[in-house]
């Protein structure tokens, strides 16, 4: 018998692998449907199993499939063929990646139930022990801010209070940023067995996963997971046979960028617009209908099986400490090999950028790269040999955020984007302060001017003012953050901005 995967991600349906896997079923093939294993730029890619090999290739179209079956690809007979690529785990883009939470994206089935070890054996020890463990490992928050997750995670234990909440953010907005949806599409399961080993860390009952609504395939196949999760007994009363209750619910969003900040989030998830909340009090102490919340991002959640099943020590020496473990990076934009990269913290941007890429989809040159999302910074080709760890980055005024690398050519126009990043600003933020509210605005006004050569440096100088006052006086991040891209390109790139200037 014949197997042919498929995936049903979104990027592989979005090149047809629908029809594909239709194709292949007409053909004879028993098609399952796996989860994409991140090397987007040869989706749909197809793998084809008998009873010795899995073979891969891409990418796979409408078009080629029949010239595939015609040729033999169900039979093993395409060595030689221009789509084929062997067995996917030599691919060199694979090969020198260190899989943690992605270790069984792609493999099966995203509803196939797995093995329930971590889930057992963190069960096994008790909750002080757990949360000891995640300090050593020096897990810290993969949705932005790289907090330290055992401080929030000992905050919730130790706030008495009638009820207590986790909160999973999978509301990925950032540009570039795809990692979340690659998890929930391809492999659910380990952010579920994340939040029910965080809930009885922490001694919440309940879970809930905020997922942005343009992830229709994620809500469908995570909907799934839950009912199979719940009659397998990974979720509901005595979790695995433990005496420890615990439930997970999905809420769909309404799509607002401003809710990926975690209090605009909880607003939402209580009925009301997606506004920041002013802090103190933090969600840990009173979050989610004013009871201890703990809130992490899809990636931090789906880490904790790893830490349990390697341990403390063993996840903390990966990496580069402080900034311990894996990452998850996305590499897009104009990149010749666009994908998902898991490695230990300290790789080079060069590495991802020369090494995983291969360099620019158009074959230009590289002007510059953004890490971080829409509101971060933009980086020259000489800070590329700068490790990817929390610090470095800081040290040089970036930050990583979601581990998003947005790749350009030399043709992109840094004032055009800096003009951007006060547009987005402007058309995202909740309107709740003024900074944010009225210094994108007038951002993007005088953003204009200086691109219409109408500026003189008394626009500079106002954009310097803009962006100090928005950094200082914001009340959260989204315009507390906008400045970075802005004094970034303005720092990096000046030829792109001051030969604008009026006389």
């Amino acid at each position: 018998m014949t197997i042919a995967y498929v995936p049903l991600d979104s990027v592989a349906v979005a090149m047809e692998a629908n029809t594909v896997a239709a194709q292949l079923a007409e053909a004879g093939a028993t098609v399952i449907r796996n989860g994409s294993r991140g090397l987007a730029w040869l989706e749909p890619l197809i793998e084809v199993q008998d009873e010795k090999d899995r073979v891969a290739y891409g990418p796979v179209t409408p078009e080629t499939v029949a010239e595939l079956i015609s040729d033999g690809v169900l039979h093993h007979q395409l060595i030689r063929h221009p789509l084929y690529i062997g067995s996917i785990e030599n691919h060199d883009f694979l090969r020198s990646q260190h899989r943690l939470v992605f270790d069984r994206v792609g493999y099966d089935s995203p509803v196939d139930f797995p093995d329930p070890t971590d889930t057992l054996n963190a069960l096994a020890m008790s909750p002080d022990a757990l949360i000891d463990m995640i300090e050593t490992s020096g897990l810290r928050g993969r949705g932005g801010a790289g907090f330290p997750a055992h401080i929030k995670w000992r905050t919730v234990r130790g706030t008495e209070a009638p009820a207590k909440y986790l909160v999973c953010n999978a509301d990925e907005g950032d540009s570039g940023t795809f990692a979340d949806r690659l998890l929930l599409e391809g492999d659910p399961f380990r952010l579920i067995e994340g939040m029910v080993i965080a809930g009885y860390a922490t001694g919440a009952k309940l879970g809930i996963v905020y997922l942005r609504s343009e992830y229709p395939i994620a809500k469908t196949i995570f909907l799934q997971a839950l009912e199979i999760a719940r009659a397998r007994n990974l979720i509901g009363r005595n979790v695995l046979g433990s005496d420890f209750d615990f439930d997970l619910e999905l809420f769909v969003g309404a799509g607002a960028y401003i809710c990926g900040e975690e209090t605009s989030l909880l607003e939402s998830l209580e009925g009301r617009r997606g506004q920041i909340r002013v802090k103190p009090p933090v969600p840990a102490i009173s979050g989610l209908l004013s009871m201890p919340t703990l809130v992490h991002n899809v990636i931090s959640f789906a880490s904790v099986p790893a830490i349990v099943r390697l341990g403390g020590d063993a996840y903390r020496d990966l990496g580069v400490a402080p900034s311990s473990g894996t990452m998850s990076f996305q590499l897009a934009g104009n990149v010749k090999r666009g994908g998902l990269i898991e490695v230990p913290f300290g790789i080079t941007l060069r590495e991802m950028v020369e090494g995983y890429g291969q360099g620019t989809l158009s074959g230009r040159p590289f002007k510059t790269l953004q890490i971080g999302g829409p509101l971060g910074a933009y980086l020259s080709h000489q800070e590329l040999d700068t490790p990817l760890t929390y610090e470095a980055m800081t040290d040089i005024g970036a930050g990583i955020g979601h581990g998003g690398l947005v790749i350009f050519d030399d043709t992109v126009d840094l004032a055009e984007q800096a003009r951007y990043a006060f547009e987005f600003c402007e058309l995202e933020s909740c309107g709740k302060c003024t900074p944010c509210r009225i210094g994108s605005v007038r951002g993007k006004e005088t953003m204009e001017q200086i691109i219409g050569g109408r500026a003189t440096d008394r626009e500079f100088n106002m954009i310097d003012d803009l962006c100090e006052v928005m950094d200082r006086t914001s009340l959260c991040q989204m315009g507390g953050m906008t400045p970075i891209p802005v004094r970034s390109a303005m720092e990096r790139f000046q030829q792109d901005f001051r030969h604008r200037t009026k006389p």
